[in-house]
């Protein structure tokens, strides 16, 4: 039987503002990547979130992102891997502690947004963000974007890591997530994502933008919270997956 970790990002709500449905979309998820701070999330949000992960059964893990709270951390920043590094470890410990005082331990760390995507793209970067993960806790797994510079940097440094796909993204014809500035980058029907999460699971195959075919790795999905639909998209690939006979789990730690 096929397993697969199901993802979502949470806690990204700041001050006054709400943002997702975390409580509704806990119970049908087995990791959560938490904001720290730096795009979203602020210390009570944290604690909140991390509280509901662990009540859930929930799997937590550490969103680190871009010092960018105006532009959510998809803004591309020009950065040093020393300040890559030392963003990682900042806001990994933040949550970490958060964690400890929910009597519970971090699990994985997911980079979010702009690092995320930039560190995908650069080895440099890559290298700087698995230094940073490994000095806060070398149990801790890595999910980086399938095929990428982040994968490759990972394997090198002997790093934990789990390959991640995207069941709401559309792909270029290299692997890479299409840029949420151009048209399509987020997919928004229904049957599309549910078909594209089983897909990439049992086959290991994800349809481009352009219409080609690639392989991935599929060792976790994700599902964006701040999707209108992310609470809908998780309820049908999670009755999808059981049709499928494919076993969501949690990554093994």
């Amino acid at each position: 039987m096929n397993q697969i970790d199901l993802n979502c990002d949470l806690g990204e709500s700041f001050g006054a503002y709400t943002i997702g449905m975390d409580s509704d979309i806990l119970p049908y998820i087995t990791s959560a990547n938490i904001a720290c701070g730096f795009h979203a999330g602020d210390p009570l949000v944290m604690a909140e979130t991390m509280r509901e992960a662990v009540k859930n059964g929930v799997s937590p893990g550490a969103h680190p992102g871009l010092p960018d709270l105006m532009g959510f951390g998809r803004r591309v920043m020009k950065i040093t891997p020393e300040e890559a590094e030392a963003y990682i470890v900042y806001q990994t410990g933040a949550l970490a502690a958060f964690a400890h005082a929910a009597g519970a331990e971090l699990h994985h760390v997911k980079p979010h947004g702009a690092l995320y995507n930039m560190a995908a793209a650069d080895d440099v970067l890559a290298e700087a963000v698995c230094r940073g993960v490994a000095s806060v806790d070398k149990r801790l797994i890595l999910v980086v974007l399938a095929g990428s510079r982040m994968q490759a940097a990972a394997e090198r440094s002997g790093s934990r890591y789990a390959c991640e796909v995207f069941a709401d993204r559309a792909y270029t014809d290299d692997g890479a997530l299409v840029p949420r500035s151009k048209p399509g980058a987020v997919i928004t029907d229904e049957s599309e994502v549910i078909k594209r999460a089983v897909r990439m699971v049992k086959e290991g195959i994800v349809r481009t933008a352009s219409g080609r075919e690639i392989t991935v790795q599929a060792d976790t999905i994700c599902v964006h919270g701040d999707n209108p639909k992310a609470l809908l998209f998780v309820q049908k690939i999670r009755d999808s997956f059981a049709a499928a006979e494919i076993e969501v789990r949690p990554l093994p730690y």
